[in-house]
């Protein structure tokens, strides 16, 4: 029996190889133009703070801009689901926090899936903060639990099923027994000026949103939600230090693709991203942001995402907490 192929076999093989050919070019050439980071929050939060600093970054690397583009509302669900539809080229790049992870639990349709997309990288991770008014008559988390029992107090936040509205029901509801209406924005920075001009009693916000108002004295910082203290607010006690309650939560900014990109894109993304975050450039932005930078490739930032989503689910079901 003869082995040779058949000519018409071997002429479609040439010709599917050629056709293929570009395709694969385009990958490894990736991005051959600017890139739209879909930021799922207002300009202000930790996801737009950070989305910036990496799309500088990688913009510069590239040699082609990551622009920002933001798309506040329903606690990040109008940017992850609108990211969710975007054209898996590569050019769409979701920029959300936490929330994305809480919202699939929250919401019986929060208008996207965790299958509708590829995790290109998990950047950062940062502790909360709770923040009042300069000029408020309570200095300490405690001395706040005891004025919201004589009045209607509201606390904000970025947005319902962010970290920081789950550790804001945690800390008032479950832990201080006292009942705070939380009152939510389309974003942290939104949710920061609403404190600053006293519109909420506090609000519960991750660290970088307002970190330079507490420095500045245009906030006043009631409790961190770390494990110790952090170095650039040293006078600043942890919740557990306060006597509140033993609470330690963070909020990622994590960075996806929609799920038909070519797996190709996404790991370039994200080889970039850690290149970015190894070669120290971003060491300066997140610190000053009071994030900490997280390197991890496709499989593990996948496997943190799947992770966080279990545990915050856990915790919105034992919160019996709904959408607003």
């Amino acid at each position: 029996m003869s082995m040779t192929k058949p000519k018409h076999a071997v002429a479609l093989a040439l010709a599917l190889a050629c056709a293929a050919a570009p395709a694969v070019r385009a990958q490894e050439a990736w991005p051959t133009r600017n890139v739209r980071f879909l930021v799922a929050f207002a300009p202000g939060g930790i996801g737009d703070i950070i989305g910036r600093f990496v799309g500088q970054a990688l913009g510069e690397k590239w040699g082609h801009a990551a622009i920002i583009e933001n798309r506040g509302g329903g606690g990040g669900n109008i940017g992850a689901a609108m990211a969710a539809r975007a054209e898996p080229d590569g050019y769409t790049v979701l920029v959300t926090t936490s929330s994305f992870t809480v919202n699939l639990s929250l919401y019986d349709n929060p208008g996207y899936a965790f299958p509708d997309f590829r995790t290109a990288g998990v950047a950062a991770i940062s502790p909360n903060i709770i923040v009042a008014p300069p000029g408020s008559r309570y200095n300490t988390l405690p001395e706040f639990l005891a004025a919201a029992k004589t009045g209607a107090f509201s606390f904000g936040s970025a947005g319902v099923g962010t970290t920081p509205h789950l550790t804001g029901e945690m800390i008032f509801r479950l832990l201080g027994k006292v009942d705070v209406r939380h009152a939510p924005f389309t974003g942290a920075g939104p949710a920061v000026v609403a404190a600053m001009g006293g519109h909420v009693q506090v609000a519960v916000v991750a660290l970088p949103a307002a970190i330079e108002q507490v420095k500045s004295g245009t906030l006043k910082a009631l409790a961190v939600t770390t494990k110790l203290r952090l170095p650039d607010l040293p006078n600043v006690p942890t919740v557990k230090e306060t006597g509140v309650g033993d609470v330690e939560t963070a909020t990622m900014v994590a960075f996806f693709m929609p799920a038909k990109t070519p797996p190709a894109i996404v790991a370039k993304f994200n080889a970039d991203l850690n290149a970015a975050i190894a070669s120290g450039v971003l060491d300066k932005p997140f610190a000053s942001a009071g994030v900490d930078p997280l390197t991890l490739d496709v499989a593990q930032a996948g496997a943190f995402v799947a992770d966080e989503i279990q545990k915050w689910a856990a915790v919105v079901k034992a919160a019996n907490i709904k959408p607003e």
